[in-house]
């Protein structure tokens, strides 16, 4: 996993969040912004993911967005860990 395809993944989840009416406003309640300020983050590793963290809180979001897209289920997943980098490794 390269960063510059963790942040393809990482936008294209947001752009699947941001057409989806159910999840879309459990996100934006999620981040206390509004879809404005999310527009200028976009393009922030640490924005991105948090965007992939909020996604792989529920398996059936991972699965729908990956059969979507055409990923792998573990790609979001690896995906933040990437651009999170090694502060958001847990080993417990």
């Amino acid at each position: 996993m390269t960063p510059e395809r963790a942040e393809m993944i990482a936008l294209a989840a947001l752009g699947w969040l941001a057409a989806n009416d159910e999840l879309w406003p459990v996100f934006l309640g999620s981040t206390g912004a509004s879809a404005e300020a999310l527009r200028d983050r976009a393009g922030e590793a640490e924005f991105q993911a948090s965007v992939l963290e909020f996604l792989t809180m529920d398996d059936a979001w991972v699965t729908a967005f990956c059969d979507e897209a055409g990923f792998d289920y573990e790609t979001p997943h690896t995906a933040m860990l990437m651009l999170a980098g090694p502060s958001r490794m847990h080993w417990t």
